[in-house]
């Protein structure tokens, strides 16, 4: 296999439980995402990554329903749990996408993949200095470049956040991050909160019925047509979850030089 697709995603979101499950027209969030990352031309197969705890069993009743491949794996280590369902399939490129994406755009995807493949990159983004709307992300890695991150990898921010040893380590990996023409980062099409579901409800509505296959482009027009809905919820900070972690670390290094005394 050469390029896995793997959709990290569980039901025990803190800020809004369940929201991988809450329907867009009928239709739970994370199918819908999923249902547009098939529209890629380039990935070969695609995962669900949830974690073994309960919490996500309902998710998983869905996958199987829906005749969706899963795996599941640790519930806080998010990079094992990555890196031991990528070791079952053993594909030369890993694709990562978070579940809380309903509008990514398969034509992004794509370029992003069609980069790394072209320039022969470790590990290539779209975020890691961002310019597309937050929920456009997407990142594609060699798998030796994550077996690389699960070996090496020792704090929390590093094991809860997939890509995260990658990123901070230009000198051992060829890093590539892709630019939008337009700087639209401080646009949010993501879903950690009831207002971003609002507005992506609101897109579904207005697009979805007329070309189900709608491009950020497409988003864009309408925000043309209806600019209140551009600011919904932008006064959420990006990559809150990051922050979090950051601390954790500061108490893991902490912890770790008392322990040393």
């Amino acid at each position: 296999m050469n390029i896995l697709a793997m959709v990290q995603a569980r039901v025990s979101s803190s800020r809004l439980p369940g929201k991988v499950l809450m329907p867009i027209l009928g239709t739970p969030m994370l199918l819908q995402q999923i249902k547009r990352l098939k529209a890629s031309q380039l990935i070969d197969h695609l995962v669900v990554v949830t974690s073994t705890d309960v919490s996500d069993d309902p998710l998983v009743e869905l996958m199987e329903n829906a005749d969706i491949a899963y795996f599941r794996g640790s519930l806080d280590n998010v990079l094992d749990r990555f890196y031991q369902a990528a070791l079952l399939y053993r594909p030369k490129h890993v694709v990562r996408v978070t579940g809380d994406c309903p509008v990514i755009d398969p034509f992004i995807v794509d370029d992003v993949i069609g980069v790394h493949l072209k320039d022969g990159n470790d590990y290539t983004t779209n975020a890691l200095v961002p310019s597309f709307p937050d929920g456009l992300d997407v990142e594609i890695m060699t798998f030796d470049a994550l077996h690389k991150a699960w070996e090496k990898s020792r704090l929390p921010s590093e094991k809860e956040h997939v890509t995260y040893f990658i990123q901070k380590h230009p000198d051992l990996f060829l890093l590539k991050n892709v630019v939008s023409k337009k700087d639209l980062s401080f646009l949010r099409w993501t879903v950690d909160e009831p207002e971003d579901f609002d507005l992506i409800s609101e897109f579904y509505k207005e697009l979805y019925s007329a070309k189900p296959d709608f491009s950020m482009t497409d988003i864009l027009g309408l925000l043309e047509s209806r600019p209140e809905l551009r600011f919904l919820n932008t006064h959420f900070e990006r990559n809150e979850g990051l922050d979090k972690s950051l601390q954790e670390d500061a108490d893991f290094l902490k912890r770790q030089g008392n322990n040393e005394k």
